[in-house]
């Protein structure tokens, strides 16, 4: 059974860092992708970025290129996103999930995509 489980959320100023982590149980396949979507308080689910797990292909939104990156640890089991000089707009809850088995190389932007998802983690920017 597939498992998502987040951590690395908290209270950050702006301008500070975070990183992120998302570990997964169950067998994963190099053709997965993980990825990061976030939800800002009264707004839709947005996504952040995505990994393929071989490694190979990312896509990160044009929201956050230049300040987020996006790696895994394939022996860990777990997916990152370093976030960088952060603004108090990237207030959110942020969502790990996992689209198993894909086919082609993306980009899985849409949260519709993925069939498992984490419990998600806060992370508060203040002013």
């Amino acid at each position: 059974q597939v498992r998502l489980v987040e951590s690395g959320g908290g209270l950050v100023q702006a301008g500070g860092s975070l990183r992120l982590s998302c570990s997964t149980s169950g067998n994963t396949f190099s053709s997965d992708f993980m990825g990061w979507f976030r939800q800002p308080p009264g707004e839709d689910r947005e996504f952040v970025a995505t990994i393929r797990w071989s490694g190979d292909v990312t896509y990160i939104a044009d929201s956050v290129k230049g300040r987020f990156t996006i790696s895994r640890d394939y022996t860990k089991s777990t997916v990152y996103l370093q976030m960088n000089s952060l603004k108090p707009e990237d207030t959110a809850v942020y969502y790990c999930a996992r689209k198993v088995r894909t086919y082609s190389n993306g980009p899985y932007s849409e949260s519709g995509q993925y069939e498992f998802w984490g419990q998600g983690t806060q992370v508060t920017v203040s002013s």
